[in-house]
């Protein structure tokens, strides 16, 4: 039972909350319901209501789960802040587990959701598991037919194609705002948009057919909430996501889409230096998926093994698996591939390249495939591939060639929100260390001092 004072600290809280937004309990009433709508639930009347808000502000009893759930939706403030941070829900909200079943995966990234967009900081700051890697591709791997809801629901949205087209459209659209401005730019609306209009979808009304429409569509949405998240190194939460997108896309039956979400979760491992089970990832996504594959995504998966191979030293089985990258790229046919895989061309497998023979000292191959990798779009692929251009004649033994072209990357970025751009320039930032300085390249740092995204790679570089 909770004490006394415990029940007294939320109902003050409460009341604070309510009154900083100039509600009186009836607005507060009617809140609540439009969130319970939302989530196609029903409240009882708006009397009933009113008088549990008094009883929880006076302090004689907290809000369970649901109601507690629906005030912090309400108030856009996370439990915390309302005294009802629950070890059990907190608990929930920091499993990195593969979902055991289509309701709980509705349930955890619903809640995954709101935590997320009221700031819950356990989970912002929360770093990726290395066994949730592994666990989640096995699961995949050896999961039977796909799932469905096991309860027909009479109540909630009906949901139909046109809510599908609708998820799809809208989350294309964050997509592209994404690959401009950077994970950071456009994240919170993204997460916002899936908590309150996306969720009650997921438990509403639907058939089986639209059911499976919609699961694939949602787990694209939320692979990339998953991408953005990562782009901004909440590396814990991203790797939630991609759990939960990769439970959702397998009872889409969508095995193309799953296997490019455990390629994500291969690009991530990569990223944090998790280089084996990176390897692991991208081959369980080529096995996968095997009897579905496109060239598209068996050159991708292979590209991803071959990153991963690149930051082990072995440089053998990277050039292997990029040779089979490149030999099922040029199989490709796009009008068969996925759309969302038909970015993945000739300019992306050369960026790719060029990662994996920066990392393994290939200074020279590094520049030839940079300078095949500029597209011109999107903005924060071009930004990469510029960085690792600059990066491999810093390796080459060419400073201002590498200052020269860094001011390039520096030009593009000037748009771009992503703590991952800002890596990139710190390692270049730290390699940049020339005992005898030339002329170009204390230009360069002088130039370089005027972008935001170098001063705040310096930062990342303080002790």
């Amino acid at each position: 039972m909770i004490s006394t004072e415990a029940n007294r600290s939320c109902g003050d809280l409460l009341r604070e909350a309510r009154k900083a937004r100039g509600w009186g309990q009836l607005r507060l009433v009617s809140e609540l319901r439009q969130c319970a709508k939302r989530h196609g639930k029903a409240l009882p009347s708006d009397a009933s209501v009113k008088r549990r808000i008094a009883t929880w502000e006076n302090g004689h009893s907290v809000p369970d789960e649901f109601y507690g759930a629906l005030l912090c939706e309400a108030l856009g403030i996370a439990p915390a802040e309302l005294g009802l941070s629950n070890a059990g829900q907190d608990s929930r909200l920091m499993e990195t587990r593969y979902p055991p079943s289509p309701e709980d995966a509705f349930q955890t990234v619903s809640q995954l959701w709101r935590a997320d967009l009221h700031g819950y900081e356990p989970l912002l700051l929360s770093e990726a598991s290395e066994h949730a890697w592994s666990e989640a591709s096995l699961r995949w791997l050896v999961a039977p037919e796909p799932s469905f809801p096991s309860t027909v629901r009479a109540t909630g949205t009906r949901v139909g194609l046109a809510d599908v087209a609708m998820i799809k459209t809208t989350s294309d659209m964050f997509a592209a705002m994404d690959d401009r401005f950077g994970g950071e730019h456009a994240r919170q609306a993204v997460v916002q948009y899936l908590s309150q209009d996306v969720s009650p979808l997921l438990t509403g009304q639907y058939t089986e057919a639209v059911g499976r429409a919609l699961f694939s569509t949602v787990a694209e949405s939320t692979l990339l909430a998953g991408w953005m998240s990562y782009d901004a190194c909440h590396h814990g939460l991203a790797q939630r996501y991609f759990l939960q997108a990769l439970r959702l896309a397998q009872d889409g039956d969508d095995r193309r889409l799953a296997g490019s979400i455990l390629s994500a979760m291969s690009h991530q491992a990569t990223f944090l230096g998790n280089y084996t089970e990176a390897a692991t990832l991208a081959r369980a996504a080529r096995m996968g998926i095997a009897g579905v594959a496109t060239p598209t995504l068996t050159a991708q998966f292979h590209a991803m093994e071959a990153r991963a191979l690149a930051r082990t030293g072995d440089a053998r089985s990277c050039e292997l698996a990029l040779s089979e990258a490149t030999r099922a790229l040029e199989t490709r046919n796009s009008g068969d591939e996925p759309e969302w895989i038909t970015y993945f061309d000739e300019a992306e497998l050369a960026a790719e390249a060029a990662h994996c023979f920066r990392d393994v000292n290939s200074a020279r191959r590094a520049v030839a495939h940079a300078e095949n990798a500029m597209s011109g779009s999107p903005v924060r692929s071009d930004f990469f591939a510029t960085m690792v251009l600059a990066d491999a004649h810093l390796r080459a033994g060419d400073p201002e060639e590498a200052c020269r072209v860094a001011l390039d990357a520096l030009d593009l970025g000037e748009q771009l929100k992503s703590a991952r751009c800002v890596s990139y320039l710190a390692e270049f930032r730290q390699h940049l260390t020339e005992p005898r300085e030339t002329a170009v390249v204390r230009s360069f740092r002088e130039q370089a001092a005027e972008h935001r995204l170098w001063l705040a790679a310096g930062k990342l570089a303080e002790p």
